[in-house]
C-alpha cells in the first residue's frame, strides 16, 4: 500500500521527535561536590551562555577561566549570588611564590566583591607606580606613600609576620592593600606593571583578624542574572519540574533539559511546543512510550 503524502510527513514528524528525544544531551546537576544551578552548567549547551565560557566542568572539577588563567573554584553561594575561586600562584600565610596577578574579562558577568582584599606584596618603593611623590612633605626629601589603603597596614603587619615572609625579612613599606576598585575598567592586576613579585587575596578574616593561619584565602566574585538581575520565570518553572535550564541554537534560545535528556521550550511536565501545534506527552512516561506509539501509528497507516 502506497503511503500518502500526509502519512509520509506524519510519519516524518514523529519520527524527528522521537530521534531529538533520544539525542538530547543530558546537562550534569553537579560538578564533584558542587551543586549547579542556574546560571552555571556542566556543558555547552546548559546554564545561562553568558557564563558558561567563564565557568566549566572538566573532569568534575569547576574552574573559572579569564586571559589571565584557570582557576579553581572552591564554592558558590547561591543565596547571596558570590563565587569564590582560589589562585594557586598567590601567596598565603603558609607559602609565598611569585605571581603574575589577576584579571576578570571585560565583558565577564563578574564583579569583585566587597569583602575581597588584595595585598601587593614585596613591591619595589623606588619604581613601582603604586607610590607616588607625597606632596605632604616639603623637606626636600621626595618622600613617597603608596597608592593604597592605609586602613590595610595591620594586614601589612600580618602577613609579613608568617614565617615564609619573616625569613625573607621584607620591609612592611613593600606592601600595599589593594582595593579592588583601584583595578581599573578592565579589573586588572598586573604585578610586572605594578612591579610586585606577588600578591595574596582574602575575602574573610574568618573571626580572627590577627591570626593570618586562619584568614580565607581566595577571591569572591559578584555575579548577576541580568541587568535587572531577576532570575527568568521560565528557567524557575522549569527547574520546578526537575529540569535544568540551558540554551540552543544561533540565538542562544531557552530550553529545559528533562532527566531522560529531552530539551523542551517549556518544562519537563509538558514537554516542548512545534509549529503544527502538536505537544509531546510527558516525558515522565519514558522515550519508550513515544517509540511504541509511533511504530503503532506506523502499522495503522500501513
Amino acid at each position: 500500500m502506497k503511503l500518502s503524502h500526509s502519512s509520509i510527513t506524519l510519519l516524518s514528524l514523529i519520527s524527528l521527535l522521537f530521534l531529538s528525544s533520544i539525542s538530547a544531551q543530558i546537562c550534569q546537576r553537579s560538578c564533584g561536590k558542587q551543586i549547579l544551578t542556574f546560571p552555571f552548567g556542566s556543558d555547552p549547551g546548559c546554564g545561562d551562555p553568558r557564563f558558561q565560557q567563564y565557568v566549566n566542568c572538566d573532569q568534575q572539577k569547576l574552574t573559572l577561566t579569564t586571559h589571565t588563567g584557570c582557576y579553581p573554584i572552591t564554592n558558590i553561594d547561591y543565596t547571596n549570588q558570590v563565587i569564590y575561586i582560589s589562585d594557586p600562584s598567590m601567596s598565603t600565610c603558609s607559602c609565598t611564590q611569585p605571581s603574575k596577578g589577576f584579571g576578570l574579562d571585560g565583558d565577564a558577568p563578574f564583579t569583585f566583591h566587597d569583602d575581597t582584599i588584595f595585598a601587593l606584596l614585596d613591591c619595589s618603593v623606588s619604581s613601582s607606580p603604586i607610590y607616588t611623590l607625597n606632596g605632604l612633605y616639603g623637606d626636600g626629601n621626595n618622600s613617597k606613600a603608596p597608592l593604597c589603603d592605609n586602613q590595610g597596614t595591620p594586614i601589612c603587619s600580618y602577613l609579613y609576620s608568617c614565617t615564609p615572609f619573616s625569613t625573607i625579612n621584607l620591609p612592611i613599606s613593600t606592601c600595599c592593600i589593594y582595593a579592588p576598585v583601584n583595578l581599573g575598567p578592565s579589573f586588572e592586576m598586573d604585578l610586572k606593571k605594578l612591579q610586585c613579585t606577588s600578591y595574596s587575596g582574602l575575602y574573610s578574616y574568618n573571626g580572627q583578624e590577627s591570626n593570618p593561619e586562619n584568614w580565607k584565602y581566595g577571591i569572591a566574585l559578584k555575579y548577576k542574572f541580568n541587568v535587572n538581575n531577576e532570575y527568568p520565570s521560565s528557567c524557575a518553572q522549569c527547574e520546578k519540574s526537575h529540569g535544568v535550564c540551558g540554551y540552543t541554537g544561533p540565538y542562544n534560545s531557552f530550553i529545559c533539559n528533562c532527566p531522560n535528556g529531552l530539551n523542551t521550550s517549556l518544562d519537563c511536565f509538558f514537554g516542548s511546543s512545534f509549529n503544527n501545534g502538536l505537544r509531546l506527552l510527558p516525558w515522565k512516561n519514558g522515550a519508550w512510550l513515544m517509540y511504541i506509539l509511533a511504530w503503532s501509528l506506523v502499522w495503522v497507516l500501513l
